[in-house]
């Protein structure tokens, strides 16, 4: 099948900002981000020059913003990206619909806005990193780094950082539900991603991008001339609490 549109399926620091900044550096993928967040919509459609929702079903709005992400997510490369947690999934589906004017599943919805879209699923196996991960980047401010140690992300003065095993615990049941809620997703519609993995994707960035490169039907080799562009912030500090809770809990990962 040939694509017109993927979508990055995923959860919070499962590696997606280094996937999507790498397809966005190809330059014949598209420029994936995401564009259904809710907390970011208003930003996005002021950056976009799109007049404010007069509210919250405004259907004109939602016509405007699509039309716009559209435009932006294609960037003249003729492939249209999106990175969509499952948190968003619910946002994008009520936007859509209320463009249509009536309901329908969502993998139709995407389907009619942006084509033929390739399912992309991105997660990260050890749930206990990732949770330690989301925890510092939500408590100090720093969410990304460039490769060159710039702040990408974030703030560039970091808030202090406090170890708390009841909050990693309870982020490591959400990762784990979002992921089951992929999986049904997935299921329940004969859908049949291509699967990443935030530890294949770490250990070899090109090839996972040359994966999708070719599932899109793109030159792979062009991955070989991609640069990683953001820099890994676990450290120190991120081994000791993702030991600590592991041996706190008697979990693994």
């Amino acid at each position: 099948m040939q694509f017109s549109s993927y979508i990055i399926c995923g959860t919070p620091r499962s590696g997606s900002t280094l996937l999507c900044t790498m397809l966005t550096e190809t330059r014949v993928a598209g420029r994936p981000h995401s564009y259904f967040r809710q907390q970011d919509i208003a930003e996005w459609a002021q950056e976009w020059g799109v007049e404010p929702a007069r509210d919250p079903d405004d259907v004109r709005f939602d016509r405007d913003y699509v039309a716009a992400m559209r435009r932006v997510g294609t960037d003249d490369t003729g492939t249209f990206g999106l990175r969509l947690m499952w948190v968003s999934v619910a946002e994008a589906s009520r936007r859509l619909d209320n463009i249509a004017g009536d309901r329908a599943d969502i993998t139709a919805r995407l389907e009619e806005t942006f084509g033929p879209t390739l399912y992309i699923h991105l997660s990260r196996l050890d749930k206990v990193a990732q949770a330690v991960s989301l925890i510092r980047a939500q408590q100090s401010g720093l969410w990304h780094r460039n490769s060159d140690g710039t702040v990408l992300e974030g703030e560039e003065t970091q808030r202090p950082v406090a170890y708390d095993g009841e909050h990693i615990g309870r982020v490591v049941k959400e990762l784990e539900e979002d992921d089951a809620c992929w999986a049904d997703f997935f299921k329940s519609r004969s859908i049949d991603p291509l699967r990443l993995t935030y530890e294949t994707m770490s250990a070899d960035p090109q090839l996972a991008l040359s994966k999708v490169l070719s599932a899109l039907g793109k030159d792979p080799e062009l991955a070989k001339a991609v640069r990683v562009g953001t820099a890994k912030l676990a450290d120190g500090t991120s081994s000791e609490w993702t030991a600590r809770f592991r041996k706190e809990s008697g979990r693994l990962a």
